[in-house]
């Protein structure tokens, strides 16, 4: 190949990248323009929590004791280093920080489908598309067959773009993410911040930073301290946990007041959190508290389920860990940040976009890609919501019980997921290397 069919093919993909970008644009636009144009007191709710906590700051007044303008009256429930880090957002005006701010959402995304759909994406993957046809055309007509490195990349120039723009569409209508947008929420940074650390293969920083910073910032991706110590990742983990605790002394330093009333007050109060019974908290905790049991058996069943849940999910981590399979392990563990936490609301499930790269895979099976339909699709349309239009209906025994089941649906998901990924997907992986491997031998 000459140098000049090398600048017109980097051309080619680079228009073919901004082409993709703006299908993209164009197909999360509804949604955007939908949430960042309606009432102003129901817009990007928890942005505003996040600009008014850098306020506060800002004005030396008190983070932990403010609430948001009526009808919302949201406080500030996150550590202090956020709202050190949110003084940015204050600096803009809101108009200002709402589309930087969902931009930021946008841009989490693409890293996170980058990475969760890795194996797909990648050169080796797509270059099956168009291994048989060029290599037919070229001998057909007399002429060397292209090298593959060559048929490689002319499949990622054709199909990259296309298939990275179809999996950002697809995952923008999760309801998990979707909500990030009606909300403003920072769970997708946090979830693209904790799988780039786990998946980059050369990264730029001192792995286990990103997971450090993300727990820091929010305490549930924690959760991944306790993954690197059960694998073993000793020198990620000494960054991860130094990270975190040099994020959450240095308010101590900075703003002492605001650090106390967070770590001796704020966080003992789940209340802080909203209403822990409703329907969008979908924890294994909010599961147990809309059976209205008593509250101290509510606790020992809580603390017995999350448990269990915890080993067997920690333990299927480590076997995708050792397996090869990253994205697996991140995915399970996303999910564990969901159901061992007392309060997990819909828009915490973004770990999904992980969950749907790992079911997926490298592409080729066409029995994990049904599987990962399914699960894409029970997650779009609103689940726990048909629950409670159940349950108003008030039909005998069809309401209580099956209205109830609904109304949980996200949650029961997210543990039939940790199944999924612990003990179907590993039998799956294997059936489909023993079937490449006697296609192989035939072939042969």
């Amino acid at each position: 190949m000459t140098s000049g069919e090398v600048r017109v093919r980097a051309g080619q993909q680079w228009w073919a990248w901004v082409a993709a970008a703006l299908v993209v644009a164009a197909a999360a636009a509804p949604l955007v323009i939908s949430w960042l144009t309606n009432a102003d007191d129901q817009r990007l709710v928890d942005l505003d929590v996040y600009r008014t906590g850098g306020q506060m700051l800002l004005e030396g007044r008190p983070v932990y004791d403010f609430v948001t303008p009526a009808p919302q009256l949201l406080p500030f429930t996150y550590p202090p280093v956020a709202a050190m880090l949110a003084v940015g957002l204050a600096a803009m005006s809101w108009e200002t920080a709402q589309w930087v701010w969902t931009a930021g959402i946008f841009v989490a995304l693409g890293v996170t489908v980058w990475f969760a759909f890795r194996e797909p994406l990648s050169k080796e993957s797509l270059r099956e598309e168009s291994l048989g046809k060029e290599s037919l055309g070229k001998e057909s007509l007399g002429k060397e067959p292209l090298s593959q490195e060559a048929r490689e990349g002319g499949a990622w120039r054709r199909y990259g773009p296309w298939a990275f723009a179809l999996l950002m569409v697809a995952c923008t209508y999760l309801m998990p993410i979707r909500d990030q947008v009606r909300f403003g929420q920072v769970d997708i940074l946090l979830v693209a911040l904790c799988l780039a650390d786990c998946a980059a293969k050369r990264p730029r920083w001192p792995r286990g930073f990103l997971i450090g910073l993300a727990t820091a910032v929010k305490l549930t991706p924690g959760v991944f301290l306790i993954y690197l110590l059960v694998t073993r990742q000793w020198r990620t983990l000494a960054m991860a946990t130094f990270t975190t605790a040099l994020l959450t002394l240095l308010p101590f330093a900075v703003i002492p007041r605001d650090a106390s009333d967070f770590w001796f007050s704020a966080l003992l109060d789940p209340e802080r959190l909203g209403a822990n019974a409703a329907t969008t908290n979908q924890s294994v905790r909010g599961m147990l508290i809309r059976l209205y049991m008593n509250e101290t058996l509510t606790t020992a069943i809580w603390a017995v389920i999350v448990a269990a849940i915890g080993w067997y999910g920690f333990r299927a981590a480590r076997r995708a860990y050792q397996a090869g399979d990253t994205i697996t392990a991140v995915a399970l563990v996303g999910l564990m940040a969901v159901l061992l936490s007392p309060v997990a609301w819909i828009h915490h499930l973004a770990w999904v976009v992980v969950v749907l790269g790992a079911i997926v895979g490298d592409g080729r099976d066409p029995v994990r890609l049904r599987v990962a339909a399914g699960v894409w699709l029970f997650y779009v349309v609103p689940v726990p919501w048909w629950g409670v239009s159940i349950k108003a209906a008030e039909i005998p025994v069809l309401s209580p019980v099956l209205g109830k089941i609904v109304q949980n649906g996200f949650g029961l998901g997210a543990l039939a997921l940790v199944w999924l990924l612990g003990a179907w997907l590993p039998k799956r992986r294997e059936a489909g290397r023993e079937i490449g491997l006697r296609k192989r031998q035939e072939i042969s």
